[in-house]
């Protein structure tokens, strides 16, 4: 079965890796990424490791409902097994940028989305709930030492463009 990612323009210098239904929070997905978009790769990890450990919280910006506020960030949460989903794909791709040549020590996450995947239900009799499922996408571009954080935004921006001609 062939997918595609929602990134349409990869450079030689980015890294790309794909976790296909896991059975983590889209939700909870969708906080994270929001989280670690545009960071760095080693400071992502030792955050995601935090959140496993219980030592830092995710800050929950657009599904807080019901969400007791944390110190320094407000109204925030420890998702743990989704943490876990998200740092098995990040190692993916950190190993697949290696195996390409590219820098892991100067990565950065470029590109990172999670999606609504199909909900099977469970099996038994009587099968009233559905199980959770969530694609995550990544992609890692390695950072030049002399490159500067507004050509990344100027990428970006470009993208963005191509996307909008893309929809019309």
């Amino acid at each position: 079965m062939k997918f595609k990612y929602s990134l349409k323009e990869m450079n030689e210098n980015m890294a790309k890796a794909y976790g296909r239904d896991l059975s983590i929070s889209t939700k909870k997905s969708v906080e994270i990424c929001r989280c670690i978009r545009g960071k760095k790769l080693e400071k992502v990890k030792r955050f995601l490791e935090n959140v496993i450990k219980m030592e830092s919280a995710v800050p929950m910006k657009r599904y807080n409902r019901d969400t007791a506020h944390k110190k320094g960030i407000g109204p925030g949460k420890y998702p743990i097994k989704t943490a876990k989903g998200i740092l098995m794909v990040l190692e993916s791709a950190e190993s697949n940028a290696q195996s390409k040549g590219l820098s892991t020590k100067d990565s950065i996450i470029f590109h990172i989305v999670a999606h609504k995947a199909s909900r099977p239900w469970h099996f038994g009799r009587k099968r009233r709930q559905k199980m959770k499922r969530t694609h995550i996408e990544i992609v890692l571009l390695e950072k030049k030492s002399h490159d500067k954080k507004e050509k990344i935004v100027k990428e970006k921006k470009v993208h963005e463009e191509k996307v909008k001609e893309n929809k019309k």
